[in-house]
C-alpha cells in the first residue's frame, strides 16, 4: 500500500505543477478528487481515514468567509467599486494608483479571489471605453490582491489553512505581515506604473463619457459592513475562529431579500473540495516513514525552510508550480508543527511569490481569463514583465522585515 501511497501523492503534485491531466479536460479539482479515489479504491485509505484526515475547523471559516464575501457581491458592491474605479478621474497614473489601494485593501479583508473575479471584467471595459489600455491596470489588480491578501490571516486560502492549523492570532498576524504587505502594494504600483509608462502617459477620455455607474444596495452592502466589524471583534475573544465566522455566516443567509440559495450558491465550493482532497493526499503520505525520513535528512543537511535563505526560494518555485495553496497544505502535512515565525515567513512568502508569474496565484489566472471574456488578452511576457520584479523587489523587502524582527532568521540557526 505504501507504494500505492507514494504514487498517486507523486501523481497528484505533478499534476498540480501541470494544471492539468494532459489531454483531458481535467483540472487541479478534479485531478486531487480523482487521487483521493484511487486511495479509496486500492485500500490504502477508508472513509474514517478520510474524516480525520480533513481540517474541518479551516474548511468551516473558508466557507463562513465566503459567505461574507458573497453577501458584497449580492448587493452589487464589487460592481459599484469596479466602475467608479474605471470611471475616476485624472490621469492614467492616478487610476493604476487607487486601482492598486482599493484592490488591496478589499482583498485584505474579502477573498482576494473574488476581488479578482468581480472587478476585472468592469475595469477592463471601463478603461477600454476610455481609450486606454487595460493590461497596466489588470496586472495592477492581480499584484494588489496577493500583496493586499498577505496582510490577514483571512486575505486568502493558504492564510487562512495556515492561521488556523498554528493557531495565530488574528491581531497578532496584522502587526507583522501588514508592514510588508502595504510596502508590497507600493512596489506593485510603482513597478506597473515604470514597466508600462507609455501605455500610461495617454490621456483618457472624461469620465462623463465612460458607463454610467449603478449604485449598490446601500442596506446589503452595510450589512456586509457590520458582518466584517463583528467578525472582527469576534476574533479578539476565546470563541474559536471557525465557530465565530459561522455564526456570521448564519446570520447574513437569514434574509428578507437575499435567497440563501444563491449565497450558498457563490461559495467556491471547487475549492473547498481542492482543500478536502489535498487533505487527505498528503495525511496518507506523512502517514508513511518517508516523509519523517525526508525531514531528518533536510535537518541534516541545514535544508529546513526554517530560513530565508531556504524559504524564499523554495516557495517561489513551489507557488509557482504546484500553486501557493497545495504548497502551503504539503509544507505543514509533513512539517505539522514549525515555529510561529516560520508560519508568519511561509504566509507572506507564499503570497507574494504568486505575483511571479500568471500560473503563481488564482487571483492572475482569474484576472486573465475574466479579461478574456470581454476581449482583453493578458499573455504570460505581459505579466512576467512587470511580475517578476514586483516579485523580487516585495520578497526581498518581505524577507527583510522578517529577519530585522527576529520572526525568522536569514540562514540557518545550525550554521
Amino acid at each position: 500500500m505504501d507504494t500505492v501511497v507514494v504514487v498517486v501523492f507523486a501523481a497528484t503534485y505533478l499534476g498540480m505543477a501541470l494544471g492539468r491531466i494532459p489531454g483531458l479536460k481535467v483540472d487541479r479539482t478534479g485531478l486531487a478528487l480523482m487521487a483521493v479515489v484511487a486511495l479509496l479504491a486500492s485500500g490504502a485509505v477508508d472513509v474514517a481515514t478520510i474524516g480525520k484526515a480533513i481540517d474541518l475547523p479551516t474548511l468551516l471559516l473558508l466557507f463562513a468567509l465566503m459567505i461574507v464575501s458573497a453577501q458584497f457581491g449580492a448587493a452589487r458592491f464589487y460592481d459599484w467599486v469596479a466602475a467608479r474605479l474605471a470611471a475616476a478621474s485624472g490621469p492614467p497614473q492616478r487610476l493604476l494608483l487607487l486601482t492598486v489601494i482599493v484592490g488591496g485593501a478589499l482583498s485584505a479583508i474579502l477573498a482576494n479571489d473574488i476581488i479578482a473575479f468581480a472587478v476585472t471584467p468592469v475595469l477592463a471595459e471601463g478603461t477600454r471605453r476610455r481609450g486606454l489600455d487595460p493590461r497596466p491596470f489588470l496586472i495592477g489588480l492581480a499584484g494588489a490582491c496577493n500583496a493586499g491578501s498577505a496582510m490577514t490571516v483571512i486575505g486568502n486560502p493558504q492564510n487562512i489553512l495556515i492561521g488556523q492549523m498554528g493557531g495565530l492570532d488574528f491581531w497578532r498576524f496584522l502587526g507583522v505581515c501588514a508592514p510588508p504587505g502595504v510596502a508590497s502594494l507600493a512596489i506593485v504600483y510603482f513597478v506597473v506604473r515604470r514597466q508600462w509608462r507609455g501605455a500610461l502617459s495617454g490621456h483618457p477620455v472624461p469620465a462623463a463619457a465612460a458607463a454610467p455607474v449603478a449604485a449598490p444596495d446601500r442596506w446589503q452592502t452595510a450589512k456586509g459592513g457590520v458582518a466584517l466589524l463583528l467578525l472582527a471583534g469576534l476574533f479578539a475573544t476565546p470563541l474559536p475562529r471557525d465557530i465565530g465566522a459561522l455564526v456570521i455566516a448564519a446570520l447574513l443567509l437569514g434574509s428578507r431579500k437575499l435567497a440563501s440559495r444563491d449565497m450558498i450558491g457563490a461559495v467556491d465550493w471547487h475549492l473547498l473540495l481542492l482543500f478536502a482532497c489535498l487533505f487527505v493526499i498528503t495525511q496518507s503520505f506523512s502517514s508513511l516513514g518517508l516523509a519523517a525520513h525526508g525531514m531528518t535528512w533536510l535537518a541534516a543537511h541545514r535544508a529546513m525552510p526554517d530560513n530565508l535563505a531556504v524559504m524564499g526560494p523554495l516557495l517561489a518555485a513551489m507557488s509557482n508550480t504546484i500553486g501557493n495553496v497545495p504548497a502551503v497544505i504539503l509544507i505543514l502535512s509533513v512539517w505539522p508543527h514549525p515555529p510561529a515565525g516560520v508560519l508568519y515567513g511561509v504566509a507572506l512568502l507564499s503570497t507574494l511569490a504568486g505575483n511571479l508569474l500568471i500560473l503563481g496565484s488564482m487571483a492572475n489566472i482569474i484576472v486573465v481569463e475574466r479579461a478574456a471574456g470581454v476581449g482583453v488578452r493578458l499573455g504570460f511576457l505581459d505579466h512576467a514583465r512587470s511580475g517578476v520584479p514586483m516579485t523580487v523587489l516585495s520578497m526581498a523587502a518581505a524577507a527583510a522585515w522578517l529577519a530585522l524582527t527576529g520572526r525568522v532568521p536569514l540562514l540557518s540557526p545550525a550554521i
